[in-house]
């Protein structure tokens, strides 16, 4: 495959092949920035598909090609913000296509993992945005401290403080609705 740089080159010349597996590439990562910020499933496709067509647009502004991921990241988060001011109404993160059911579940087990869901949504609505941004790509992308301090522009050690930090918080938030319920 080829290297991030010579795809954002390729893609310069007007390279559409190029351009298309930088998307690919890009996708979930863009993705879960932006409902990071958005907080909303629909919203995050809207402001992605949004970025990717301003990246498209804007190619030529990429100076460091090598760079790609933290420049189309920084378009991904300031649209979401844009977007989100525009609205001036903030949802809840929709955690509908996290598949926390069995098939198998029982009703009983349907309602567990639904009052898991709405409490985690509600305690990862109280984290910062950055932290928000963090947690997600690491724990439910995958992606390494490196990675996640080059897409969102900022250290490793950063992004490792960070999602320290918001572990702790979610299980401070969550252990205190599990009390509450007792």
């Amino acid at each position: 495959m080829a290297e991030i740089g010579d795809l954002v080159r390729r893609a310069r010349v007007g390279d559409g092949e190029a351009f298309e597996v930088l998307v690919r590439m890009h996708l979930r990562a863009a993705h879960t920035v932006a409902l990071a910020v958005t907080n909303d499933e629909n919203d995050a496709e809207d402001v992605v598909q949004d970025a990717f067509m301003t990246a498209l647009e804007r190619i030529e502004d990429c100076h460091e090609p090598e760079r790609f991921s933290g420049w189309l990241m920084s378009i991904v988060r300031n649209r979401a913000f844009n977007f989100q001011r525009s609205q001036r109404v903030r949802a809840t993160l929709p955690l509908a296509d996290v598949n926390l059911a069995s098939s198998q579940a029982s009703p009983e087990q349907d309602t567990s993992r639904a009052i898991l869901r709405e409490d985690l949504t509600a305690a990862l609505a109280e984290l910062t945005e950055l932290q928000r941004q963090v947690v997600l790509l690491h724990d439910l992308e995958g992606y390494k401290h490196r990675e996640i301090g080059d897409t969102l522009g900022i250290s490793e050690g950063a992004s490792r403080f960070h999602l320290s930090t918001a572990r702790a918080l979610l299980r401070a938030q969550l252990n205190g609705k599990m009390r509450g319920q007792v």
